[in-house]
């Protein structure tokens, strides 16, 4: 693999690694302050489907990452 291509592998790293831990802190944040406000419990589910929705794009991103390592071997 070239430098160019590990340095954009990585940086793609980054990114999803800084995804994953901004959503699980946004999330624990939605759910304390919801609780703590008493909102509906539909609001509750719109803030895991958002998470979820989070946590399956960081998923397949990392699919692809592995993918493309894989490839240039």
């Amino acid at each position: 693999m070239s430098e160019t291509t590990d340095r954009e592998l990585a940086r793609t790293g980054r990114m999803v690694s800084l995804v994953i831990a901004g959503t699980m802190i946004l999330w624990l944040g939605f759910q304390w302050l919801g609780g703590r406000l008493g909102l509906d419990p539909s609001y509750a589910l719109l803030g895991d489907l958002a998470a979820l929705a989070a946590m399956f794009w960081s998923l397949v991103v990392i699919w692809r990452l592995w993918r493309r390592k894989t490839a240039g071997k």
